[in-house]
């Protein structure tokens, strides 16, 4: 909260002014929501990291007015809790939506928890300023900063954010585990950020720092001396005599003379001895984190600092685009489309901001193009022409690989042919590469896969060798629409309504089946709602909770606009739709396809996790795919609170969550949700079902409960989950590749659910040689195995490129068991001199061969798909986070 009598006049785009928090007597630094379980009412890492976040970015609308809207002014915000929805719908207008943001928040908040996860980061006391390493705790810092830059500027933010989380995980620990408040300090320290200025009086090798301590508490075990210390954790390095330990439960070292310790972490005087001391780290570890943020602000600029973050209701615009002899008319309809969106979004807060454009045919794809201008996007796109070629198949999934990497998360990529894939072989490692980045795929595919004309054959090609098209499809959330070269260009009018953040209605059941209809529910929340029906439809009606009918007849009628393209139909229904439910009868040949969509401001973010308790700190470990045998929690984060049609009245209500198999939509179970946090924050969790987590196999997750007014509310998660058999975790060097160098890389394996005979395969693009101590192995039950990787980077390896890094495990050859990946993206980087700046900001445009696909960070099973977002802070909410950064020197 602000403090309700902060002078506004002191506050100016240019001179930012440091405001007080107010702070309750209770307060911790454990990992994320789930250490409250051992802590109530403490401050995680997650918590100091969102709310810095949400404070710059209140800071960046406050100075940035709008364009066609008021400015914000800073008294509404004062004595409120802030919250993401708010501020977007403050900023960008009434319902726009903030879950890209929260998304990117939570790729932030969940490698700030993963340092105390990880086995490379989480007993190395660099990274945690522990064992009086402050030097060089300071040096990995601001190297983690530096590569946050760096990273951003190349267009990775993916990447980038993982560095931001580890910087800040450091950052905030400083102030908990060294004895900067003790000392009586009331400001972050001024040369923490400053890499040129030394750290001075620090306690050398042969100074004691602590008394010894019986207690839980110790509040006085720290000798009277006015030297900079940390706490010793563990035995690695060992606690000389004399020295402080960290303390608390799981710290080894705290047993042995001086016992106790001096870690503020927490309330809780079992896991902080210091715990009475962890309101004041807190306060110093959020000003900090501002710190950084606005730091990180003046590098990147506004515009690169909002992408950083996301700080855009706008999704992406994604192109993968067969470009051989017969692609004439598709290209043309790409383009259409594209300048479309650009023209009809250009200066609007649903503008993209990000462009991405891969092309391929046979044998090539590439090269890349990524941009944030509009106008690049459509004049490089505007250069594509249908050459060459002319037969099947091509390297389709090969170039959405290339897409699925540079593309943000939570975004439509569209793929645009008229041939199968060369490629199938690609097809497991990219569905898991679309749900690992929660990419929806929608394939335009101008050839019915029944006929057998068009194009060139090489061979006599199966019917069913669309069937990888439809498998990504599936697990990604998308669609295959096949439709005729006549009609592409009226059926791709989907790729401008899809990057408007519709959500997909359920709809029960599944499955069309002749003389029973397809249901689904409209609430008070959904605008836009549009039904597609493509097959070989003869007939359907569509009718609404009051009665009334409309068939398959083209143009107005009752409920909306029906339009025909072929085989494809689609109805925009009137606003506002009826509330209530909705009933679909389709008569068709074979299996037609119904989908319901529709836009509204309400909708829900999951994640999964394992609860820790033999790291540094208790907390929730995250993961991409629930792990058969492991017990998994699930978070579900809604967002879209702030922006309800009746703001201020009551809060919708969630109760559960229905799991589904997928693809028949056969119930797999109820999961009752416990709520997390305030309840404007939207957060709840839930255990999974053993049954579920026995089960190998896709499921859908649909999230259950009712509005202020007591009527339902419904909404499906846009990709389905899967419960994978093997843990994998990889894992690489925190910093960057330098070209000539050899990488070494971790790889752990883990089976719970019973004995495992295991086949590993790895690779890496581009094709680095590779070399690995594991290529088969057996597991029993809870048992794991441990492997080595080594990564070759050539002298001619081109700075800021990208290697990707996969492992697969599969259970023999002949098993019908789906492999599970686990993927590392790792970017290669020319060391830079320690006392340069960084270099200038790169072009916004990028065009990058298929020998250097793209840019990322690792992201193994655990590190990809965790949870995050914005949590209920019990109280100290927000601050205006403005600070003065002009004593601040670059890096």
């Amino acid at each position: 909260m602000l403090p309700a009598d902060v002078p506004l006049s002191h506050l100016g785009p240019s001179v930012l002014l440091l405001l007080q928090l107010l702070m309750p007597p209770a307060s911790a630094f454990f990992p994320n929501i789930w250490s409250l379980l051992a802590a109530p009412g403490s401050i995680t890492h997650q918590d100091l990291t969102e709310e810095a976040a949400l404070n710059v970015t209140l800071q960046l609308f406050l100075e940035q007015p709008p364009p066609g809207r008021p400015p914000l002014r800073l008294e509404d915000f004062l004595g409120r809790t802030l919250l993401a929805d708010d501020l977007f719908a403050a900023y960008f207008g009434p319902g726009s939506p903030s879950r890209r943001f929260r998304a990117a928040l939570g790729e932030v908040s969940r490698a700030n928890a993963a340092q105390d996860f990880l086995p490379t980061s989480k007993n190395d006391p660099d990274l945690h300023f522990d064992a009086e390493r402050l030097g060089q705790g300071r040096t990995r810092l601001v190297e983690a900063l530096r590569e946050t830059v760096a990273a951003a500027r190349a267009l990775d933010y993916t990447l980038a954010r993982q560095r931001l989380g580890a910087a800040l995980h450091a950052l905030q620990d400083f102030y908990s585990h060294s004895n900067w408040v003790e000392l009586g300090r009331q400001q972050p320290h001024p040369h923490l950020l400053w890499p040129r200025q030394e750290l001075r009086s620090l306690a050398q090798v042969g100074d004691p720092t602590c008394f010894d301590c019986e207690e839980l508490s110790c509040p006085g075990n720290l000798l009277n001396f006015t030297l900079l210390t940390s706490g010793y954790f563990g035995t690695h390095p060992p606690k000389p005599p004399g020295k402080c330990s960290h303390g608390g439960h799981f710290d080894q070292s705290s047993s042995q003379p001086p016992r106790g310790g001096i870690n503020k972490d927490s309330t809780s005087p079992g896991f902080s001895p210091h715990h009475m001391l962890h309101l004041q780290a807190a306060k110093l570890a959020l000003l900090a984190s501002i710190q950084a943020f606005n730091l990180l602000r003046s590098r990147l600029g506004d515009s690169g600092f909002s992408r950083l973050l996301d700080i855009t209701p706008a999704s992406s615009l994604s192109f993968v685009l067969d470009t051989t002899g017969s692609m004439g008319e598709e290209i043309n309809a790409a383009k259409i489309q594209a300048r479309h969106i650009v023209e009809q979004r250009r200066g609007t807060p649903m503008e993209p901001t990000h462009y991405v454009l891969v092309p391929f045919h046979d044998p090539g794809f590439g090269p890349v193009f990524t941009t944030s201008d509009p106008d690049h996007f459509w004049q490089q796109l505007n250069e594509m022409h249908a050459l060459g070629g002319g037969d099947e198949p091509e390297m389709c999934l090969s170039a959405l690989e290339l897409a699925l990497l540079h593309t943000p998360p939570l975004s439509d990529i569209f793929v645009f042919t008229d041939a199968s894939p060369k490629d199938a072989f690609l097809t497991n490692r990219v569905e898991s590469l679309t749900q690992e980045r929660r990419c929806r795929v929608t394939f335009l595919v101008t050839e019915d896969p029944s006929r057998a004309q068009g194009r060139a054959r090489r061979e006599v090609l199966s019917p069913l060798r669309f069937e990888p098209y439809e498998a990504v499809a599936l697990a990604s959330g998308g669609e295959v629409i096949f439709t005729e070269d006549q009609y592409i260009q009226d059926v791709a009018a989907i790729v401008g309504d899809s990057i408007a953040d519709l959500v997909t209605l359920p709809l029960e059941s599944r499955v069309v089946v002749a003389e029973r209809p397809l249901v689904f529910r409209v609430d008070g929340l959904l605008r836009k709602v549009t039904v597609q029906i493509h097959g070989e439809v003869s007939s359907f009606w569509i009718r609404n909770p009051a009665g009334v009918s409309q068939g398959q007849e083209e143009g107005e009628g009752p409920l909306g606009h029906t339009r025909r393209f072929g085989r494809f139909w689609m109805m925009s229904m009137n606003d506002p739709p009826q509330s209530g439910t909705w009933e679909i009868q389709v008569t068709a040949k074979g299996t037609p396809r119904v989908r319901v969509q529709a836009q509204t401001s309400l909708d829900f973010l999951f994640h999964f996790g394992i609860p820790m308790e033999d790291g540094p700190h208790p907390g929730l470990y995250p993961l991409t795919q629930p792990v058969a045998g492991l017990q998994t929690q699930l978070l579900v984060e809604v967002t879209g609170l702030g922006s309800r049609g009746n703001p201020g009245g009551p809060l919708p209500h969630f109760s559960h969550v229905v799991l589904r198999g997928v693809p028949q939509g056969a119930e797999l179970g109820q999961v009752p949700l416990e709520p997390r946090g305030p309840p404007e924050r939207g957060l709840f969790a839930a255990s999974l079902p053993p049954t579920l987590l026995s089960t190998l196999g896709p499921f859908s997750l649909e999230l259950v409960g009712q509005d202020g007014a007591g009527r339902g509310l419904h909404r499906a998660a846009p990709q389905p989950c899967a419960v994978v058999p093997v843990l994998l975790e990889l894992s690489g060097p925190p910093g960057f590749l330098a070209p000539g160098t050899t990488a070494p890389l971790s790889l752990r394996i883990a089976s719970f659910s019973g004995p495992q005979d295991l086949y590993l395969r790895t690779s890496a693009k581009p094709s680095f040689p590779l070399t690995s101590n594991l290529s088969r192995v057996h597991l029993e039950q809870n048992e794991s195995a441990w492997g080595r990787l080594w990564l070759e980077v050539p002298d001619t390896a081109a700075s800021n490129s990208m290697v990707m890094v996969t492992v697969t495990a599969k259970d023999g050859e002949a098993s019908t068991m789906p492999p599970t990946h686990a993927f590392l993206r790792l970017l290669v980087r020319a060391p830079a001199p320690q006392d340069q700046l960084p270099a200038p900001a790169y072009s916004t445009d990028s065009v990058l061969n298929t020998s250097s696909p793209a840019f990322h960070l690792s992201t193994s099973m655990t590190q990809g798909g965790a949870w995050g977002g914005l949590l209920g802070k019990p109280w100290w909410t927000s601050f205006a986070g403005m600070l003065l950064l002009l004593s601040l020197g670059p890096w």
